[in-house]
C-alpha cells in the first residue's frame, strides 16, 4: 500500500490515554497542523507506514510495546523522521533513552499548551535544510529504506519486491550490522499486510523463562508476578508482521510451541483454556549459520524447514564494493541536516580509507564513523584527518573496532589488580563485544552466557550513568 501524499505530511500522535490523545490533538488542530492518531505502538506503526509523517509525538509507555524500540523502528524505515518522546514526570532516564535511540526533543508531563507548541514548531521549521551543501533526507534514501547498487543489494532489493506480496515466511541471515531488521520493515512495507502491525522481537534479549510470555502472552495470575492479562507479540502481530531477531537463540522448548504455532495459526497465551486464532507472518532472522545451528542440536529441524522458505542472505559491507561510499555520502548529508552543518563530501583519500576498511560492525560501525565526523567537525570536505582516530591507520587491520580502542586492557590476563570483580567482569564483557564487532550473541556464546545476561548487564551500565 502507497503513503498518502500530501504538500504537508500530517503529525502522528501516539497517545494511549483517550482523553490526553484529544487534548493534545485539538491543541495542534487549533494551531494548524494535521493530526493522525494512534492509541498502541501496532497502530501507530500501521500508521506511520500508512502516511508517512513529518513529526512523530508519541508517549513512551505503552500497552502492547516498549516506545523506544518503536522509535528505533519507526527511524530504521524512515530516518528523517522527526521524533518527541512523551514521558511522566519522574522518568527522566526513559527520555535520555529515547534521544539516545534517536528521539530531538521530550514533554515531561504534565505540560502546557505552550511547549507543546513550541517542541512542535522548532522541529517542523527544521524540516527545511539549514545549510548549503547538505541535501534533503528525501533525496538520501530510496523507498526502500536501503542505499547501494552494487549486485548483491540489488539481489536482495528483487528478492524482497518477490516475496513481499505471498504469504511465505521469510528467514534473513547476515552479521550483525547489515540491516536485517530493515529488510524486514521492508517486506512488511511492501505487502499487502502494510496497514497492519509490523511487531519486532529480540529473541536473544529476553530471558527464557519471560520469552514464552513475550511470544504467546499470558492470563492473569498464570504465574508470579503476572498482575493481568498481556497479549503476546503473536497476537499484536494479527492482521500484520511477526518479525523474531536472533531466532537461533530460542530455547527447545519454545521452538517446539512456534513450530505449533506455524501449523495451525493458533495462540494459548499462558494460563489460557483455549487457543485463539491469529493472521500472522512471520519473518524472522538470525546473524548466526543455522544450518549449523541445527547440526549442533541447538535449532529443531523442523522448525528450521517450516521458517527457512525464502532466504534473504544480507551481505556483509566488505562485499558490496562502492556501497560504502555511497552510504557514508548519505549519511554525511542526513547527519548533517541533524546537526546544521555543511559538508562539502568524502574527498579521494577518505574514499580511499573507507574502501580499504573490513567493517566487522557493518552498516551500523559506519554510520557510527559518519555521526562522528558530523559532530566533531565544522563542515567542509571531509578528510583523513577529520575521520575517528586511528580509523585510517587501521585500513588493512583485520579486525577493526571503529573508533579509537578502548585504552584499556582489552584481555584479561591484562586486567590491572586492584579492580573490583564488578569491574573486571565489565572490562572483560566490552573487550569481548569490541573483538565481535559489538555482537551480543557472538559474545555471549564466547563467554558462555546468554545473550540476555549480556543485554541485562549493559542496560544496567547505562542506568548507573
Amino acid at each position: 500500500m502507497k503513503p498518502v501524499t500530501t504538500s504537508r505530511p500530517p503529525i502522528l500522535l501516539i497517545e494511549d490515554t483517550l482523553s490526553l490523545q484529544m487534548v493534545y490533538r485539538s491543541i495542534l488542530t487549533t494551531a494548524g497542523y494535521r493530526v493522525v492518531t494512534a492509541s498502541n505502538a501496532a497502530e501507530g506503526l500501521q500508521q506511520f507506514l500508512l502516511v508517512r509523517p513529518q513529526l512523530v509525538l508519541m508517549d513512551l509507555i505503552l500497552p502492547d510495546r516498549d516506545g523506544i524500540a518503536l522509535i528505533r523502528d519507526m527511524l530504521a524505515f524512515q530516518p528523517d523522521t522527526e521524533v518527541i518522546a512523551i514521558t511522566a514526570n519522574g522518568s527522566i532516564n526513559r527520555a535520555v533513552e529515547a534521544m539516545q535511540a534517536g528521539a530531538r526533543d521530550f514533554l515531561v508531563k504534565p505540560f502546557d499548551k505552550s511547549r507543546l507548541i513550541g517542541a512542535v514548531q522548532t522541529l517542523t521549521a527544521e524540516r527545511q535544510p539549514r545549510a548549503t551543501g547538505v541535501a534533503a533526507a528525501s533525496d538520501v534514501s530510496d523507498v526502500s529504506g536501503f542505499i547501494g547498487s552494487s549486485a548483491a543489494m540489488q539481489q536482495v532489493i528483487e528478492t524482497i519486491n518477490s516475496v513481499a506480496k505471498s504469504m511465505a515466511t521469510v528467514f534473513i541471515t547476515g552479521e550483525s550490522g547489515t540491516g536485517k531488521e530493515l529488510c524486514a520493515l521492508a517486506v512488511h512495507a511492501n505487502s499487502a499486510r502494510a496497514s497492519g502491525p509490523f511487531i519486532a522481537l529480540n529473541c536473544g534479549a529476553i530471558p527464557q523463562d519471560l520469552l514464552e510470555s513475550e511470544v504467546f502472552g499470558h492470563m492473569k495470575g498464570s504465574f508470579t508476578g503476572a498482575i493481568s492479562d498481556k497479549p503476546g507479540a503473536a497476537t499484536a502481530a494479527d492482521g500484520g508482521t511477526l518479525f523474531l531477531d536472533e531466532i537461533c537463540e530460542m530455547a527447545p522448548a519454545l521452538q517446539t510451541k512456534l513450530l505449533r504455532f506455524l501449523q495451525t495459526s493458533t495462540v494459548q497465551p499462558v494460563g489460557a483454556t483455549r487457543p485463539r486464532k491469529v493472521n500472522v507472518r512471520i519473518v524472522s532472522a538470525t546473524n548466526r549459520d543455522p544450518a549449523e545451528a541445527v547440526r549442533a542440536g541447538q535449532f529443531r529441524e523442523d522448525l528450521y524447514y517450516r521458517l527457512f522458505v525464502v532466504p534473504i542472505h544480507m551481505p556483509p559491507l566488505r562485499e558490496r564494493g562502492r556501497d560504502v561510499i555511497e552510504i557514508a555520502e548519505a549519511a554525511l548529508q542526513r547527519f548533517a541536516l541533524e546537526e546544521g552543518r555543511s559538508f562539502d563530501g568524502l574527498d579521494t583519500g577518505v574514499k580511499e580509507v573507507l574502501s580499504a576498511l573490513p567493517w566487522p560492525g557493518n552498516v551500523r560501525q559506519l554510520l557510527n564513523v559518519m555521526r562522528n565526523v558530523v559532530v566533531l567537525n565544522p563542515g567542509g570536505l571531509v578528510t583523513p584527518g577529520m575521520l575517528p582516530r586511528g580509523l585510517a591507520d587501521a585500513a588493512n587491520s583485520p579486525a577493526l573496532p571503529g573508533f579509537e580502542p578502548d585504552p584499556r586492557p582489552a584481555t584479561p590476563n591484562a586486567i590491572p589488580v586492584g579492580l573490583t570483580l564488578a569491574e573486571a567482569e565489565r572490562q572483560l564483557i566490552e573487550a569481548t563485544l569490541s573483538l565481535h564487532g559489538g555482537s551480543v550473541p557472538k559474545a555471549a556464546r564466547i563467554l558462555d552466557v546468554s545473550p540476555s545476561t549480556l543485554y541485562r548487564k549493559i542496560e544496567g551500565w547505562k542506568a548507573s550513568i
